[in-house]
């Protein structure tokens, strides 16, 4: 076969096979011998045949105005993995656009992934743990001179037998125990998260 078949011609110029035999009937393709399509002749025949105001354009396609946030998203995105984002205003290519999608799920699901390993807490409930610990810490520590003022009254008072004043250097080492112990009973506090 010199040229080309009917289905290889329909292929090549985007036409359905009906189309071409009927082009073929009307003698409007140039044949081979061996009754072939000739591509090139019949290309040329078609074009000078061919009216252009019957032909059909694709229509254009109609492409919806992406709003500057997304744009703004899928620029702190790139950039936040150290890759080229667009200018301000000079607009995303469809590349640019993709590869923050894929960055974007792939944080998604390493996020995820943690969550399921136990990694990550919810942070409302890691901040309601964290308050009341703050809170529990604070009212400790506002009840802790109730509860040794006697305790060092009474060392002090041991200590006092027959002097008038208390030391500073005294009164700085019960105060300094009394401290280590409150500050080891703060220590045994440990925040569950489970």
């Amino acid at each position: 076969m010199k040229g080309m078949s009917e289905r290889q011609y329909a292929a090549h110029v985007g036409l359905s096979r009906g189309a071409i035999q009927k082009a073929k009937a009307a003698d409007r393709l140039v044949l081979h011998e061996d009754g072939s399509i000739d591509a090139a002749a019949s290309d040329r025949l078609r074009a000078e045949a061919t009216d252009p105001s019957k032909t059909r354009k694709a229509p254009a396609p109609k492409l919806k105005p992406v709003p500057e946030a997304a744009v703004a998203a899928v620029g702190d995105t790139l950039r936040e993995q150290g890759l080229s984002a667009p200018a301000v205003g000079g607009g995303t290519t469809f590349l640019q656009a993709k590869t923050a999608n894929e960055v974007l799920k792939a944080q998604e699901r390493r996020i995820r992934l943690s969550r399921l390993k136990g990694e990550l807490v919810d942070r409302a409930r890691a901040e309601t743990l964290m308050f009341r610990l703050a809170r529990d810490e604070r009212d400790a520590w506002v009840t802790w001179p109730a509860r040794v003022a006697a305790l060092m009254a009474s060392e002090l008072t041991a200590a006092l037998v027959d002097a008038y004043e208390v030391e500073a250097a005294l009164m700085q080492k019960v105060l300094e125990a009394h401290v280590r112990a409150q500050l080891d009973s703060l220590a045994e506090i440990r925040p569950g998260l489970g």
